[in-house]
């Protein structure tokens, strides 16, 4: 388990005191946290709910640290995969066609806008696909790097439009697509390698459900 795993069971526990050198840390053993998955000493702080951080989102790792088996089912059934990778497919073509219109109107290929992308079709999955299994996470970093390669290949159709004063719908009719994959490699830069990089990571850590501390502890008591 990580450093934040281990605080967040700490923090909330009865057995605890800060130290100044080593941070929070056990009363027990004077140490921080060492334990792997549950703590055979935990005593819930009955204080604790009142502080309970309501503005600070835990990340799915966190959620699936501390919550119990039976309200990680509970969460299960409130997924929707199919419902979530449909909007996150959708939202990922808007943000493509969006790229290539923009490279369309200014004449150049903007690399950012696949990070746009990446954090669009992440939180799309999430909000519609309330998921909390990692098959939600890798399914929006797929999305997302395709999607950045759809909107990779709408500028290219943008630019090839500019430059032979075509209409868009009239180059996309009109392109040799048996030259796709050699263009694509042409135009391609290591530029392109870290911004893909970056929306894959932004599609896992976005497409998953998010707590806030007392939104979690609110859903147990369901």
């Amino acid at each position: 388990m990580t450093r934040e795993e281990h605080l967040a069971f700490c923090k909330k526990c009865t057995n605890r005191e800060m130290d100044l050198k080593q941070g929070l840390v056990c009363t027990l053993t004077k140490r921080k946290a060492d334990f792997i998955n549950d703590c055979r000493d935990y005593n819930l702080d009955p204080t604790y709910e009142e502080r309970f951080d309501d503005n600070e989102e835990l990340n799915n790792q966190v959620v699936r640290s501390i919550i119990t088996d039976d309200v990680l089912e509970k969460l299960r059934l409130e997924q929707n995969y199919p419902v979530g990778i449909t909007v996150g497919i959708i939202v990922g073509l808007i943000g493509a066609l969006l790229w290539g219109a923009v490279t369309l109107a200014t004449g150049y290929q903007i690399g950012y806008m696949a990070l746009a992308i990446g954090a669009g079709v992440g939180l799309s999955i999430r909000y519609a696909g309330k998921g909390v299994d990692q098959i939600f996470g890798i399914t929006g970093a797929i999305v997302a790097v395709l999607s950045c390669l759809v909107g990779n290949f709408f500028s290219l159709i943008g630019a090839i439009a500019n430059f032979e004063n075509l209409e868009y719908i009239d180059t996309l009719m009109l392109f040799d697509y048996s030259l796709l994959i050699p263009m694509m490699q042409e135009t391609f830069s290591v530029m392109d390698i870290l911004f893909y990089s970056i929306a894959g990571y932004e599609g896992y850590k976005f497409a998953f459900r998010s707590f806030t501390e007392k939104e979690l502890e609110d859903f147990k008591k369901k």
